[in-house]
């Protein structure tokens, strides 16, 4: 296998990842109804703030990471690695600071999903 087919495997499968991802989130949020528990509605909301998070550090690293970097074989395989390494930090950042906006994320679900109840 050339280095070009490895390129090509690895941007493929990043694309594949990052719409598996988004996709995923996006079956999560259908799924809630109004009788949704909290437990539940505070996954999704903790799935989609871990997701927000690490779209934002992404978007942080490319914008400090030159195209020069990113044409090697090796840099392409820490590329990898590096994905996996910010999707854990962007949970720990949720679980740690998160609590306050999902608390608001929470109460505006609920809301939205049966205005009739009181928070």
């Amino acid at each position: 296998m050339d280095i070009s087919a490895i390129s090509s495997t690895y941007n493929t499968a990043q694309t594949d990842a990052s719409t598996a991802a988004a996709n995923s989130l996006q079956n999560s949020l259908n799924g809630i109804s109004q009788d949704a528990s909290e437990e539940e509605l505070k996954g999704v909301i903790k799935e989609f703030e871990s997701y927000y998070v690490e779209q934002v550090i992404k978007q942080m690293k490319d914008t400090f990471t030159s195209e020069d970097d990113e044409n090697s074989t090796v840099s392409q395989y820490k590329g990898v690695f590096m994905d996996k390494v910010i999707e854990e930090v962007a949970d720990e950042v949720v679980d740690q600071v998160g609590d306050n906006c999902t608390q608001q994320l929470y109460e505006q679900m609920r809301r939205n999903l049966n205005p009739n109840i009181g928070l």
